[in-house]
């Protein structure tokens, strides 16, 4: 039984997330358990069998999560995953048959193109929508799921979840939301009454670039053991040792995501006044966009800002000159990265786009090597 971390506040919560009762002289986390199997005489039973259907550092890895994405709920599960994506396959090809239909956003997470080709492939029909406005509620009639990514990635729309999980109810659908860019200390989709609230591990919520994985939180009942079924069938298990670096990285998810949220939004006022610098966004700026309808839903705004430059030529040339960020995919890590986006071809984006993630850095060191490369690279 894991301590309980109901009614303390966000620092306390990640600190001391899924750590088992204190037993004298064993560590307050115990280290990873390697184990393909387990000692099993008899007849089958307890929660230990085969290394593929459970692990006990997955099971203080799954509590961390859970008290974290919906502390104090009761009946709900968290289930972790190899990868992000490995947790996005499980819930649309655990809950999808042929000849239902499921409603994607146009501009999310750039593998979604090749999950969408899959699912066609499959007998699934597949509608898709951008997030900014709710635009998914025009094509939501007759789906079996609704498929949220909010903020959307690269682009950092963001939608009303409560009014399109009300809608999607009303019709007879379940949602999931990818909370990968947010976090559970920005938002908190179960609460606003999704099915699933999904994220890709590998970013913020373990934040140190070194760890793949993914998690689905969702609530007790037939759909999650569906999904929990699809891990056991695919295999898309995490390593012992994944789980509990990951784990032990949740313990610092606040300190972390504080400082990268304000350094960003630091970053973001920055940008503002450079008019090399066009389409900014961060929903953390009051004119942005996407800013009403986040500070109704969101607690932190994320660690990403948006951008783009003139040319693929000057984005690149902005990125060389850098000092303190790396030239590199993925976000919310400790250490900043950037990349041209549009090098990946998956995301309809300007050649001069730039997403920047930020670390946690000196915020004035960080500003003033943006600033510094964005001159360097104006010659």
């Amino acid at each position: 039984m894991s301590e309980s971390t109901e009614g303390n506040g966000e620092g306390t919560r990640a600190v001391r997330a899924g750590l088992p009762e204190p037993v004298r002289n064993e560590p307050t986390l115990p280290g990873p358990a390697f184990a393909a199997h387990f000692h099993l005489p008899g007849e089958v039973g307890g929660p230990y069998t085969y290394g593929r259907d459970e692990n006990p550092t997955w099971t203080l890895l799954e509590r961390a999560i859970g008290e974290l994405e919906a502390p104090g709920q009761d009946g709900l599960q968290t289930l972790v995953f190899a990868s992000g994506m490995a947790a996005i396959s499980s819930v649309l090809f655990s809950q999808l048959r042929a000849g239902d239909a499921v409603v994607l956003p146009n501009d999310g997470y750039q593998v979604l193109p090749l999950v969408r080709a899959q699912l066609e492939a499959y007998g699934i029909e597949v509608r898709t929508a951008p997030t900014a406005g709710d635009a998914q509620l025009e094509v939501l009639d007759g789906a079996k799921l609704l498929w949220i990514e909010t903020p959307s990635n690269p682009g950092l729309d963001v939608c009303d979840i409560r009014r399109l999980v009300e809608a999607a109810h009303t019709r007879g659908a379940l949602v999931a939301v990818d909370n990968t860019l947010a976090t559970p200390l920005g938002q908190r989709p179960l609460e606003l009454g999704a099915d699933f609230s999904v994220a890709s591990g590998t970013k913020q919520l373990t934040g140190h670039g070194d760890v793949l994985l993914g998690y689905v939180t969702g609530r007790d009942g037939e759909a999650m053991t569906a999904v929990r079924r699809w891990r056991k069938i695919v295999g898309a298990i995490p390593g012992p040792m994944e789980a509990w670096l990951a784990h032990r990285s949740i313990a610092t998810l606040q300190l972390r995501v504080d400082r990268q949220n304000a350094t960003a939004l630091v970053l973001a006022e920055a940008l503002k006044g450079r008019p090399d610098v066009t389409g900014l966004r961060y929903p953390g700026l009051p004119d942005d966009p996407s800013h009403k309808v986040a500070s109704q839903q969101m607690r932190r705004y994320g660690c990403v800002v948006s951008f783009t430059l003139p040319s693929r030529e000057r984005a690149e040339r902005f990125l060389d000159a850098l000092r303190f960020v790396d030239d590199a995919t993925s976000f919310g890590g400790v250490r900043s990265t950037a990349e041209r986006r549009g090098r990946w071809g998956g995301d309809a984006v300007p050649d001069g786009f730039v997403r920047f993630s930020v670390g946690a850095e000196d915020p004035e060191d960080l500003v003033a090597d943006v600033l510094r490369a964005l001159d360097e690279s104006a010659r």
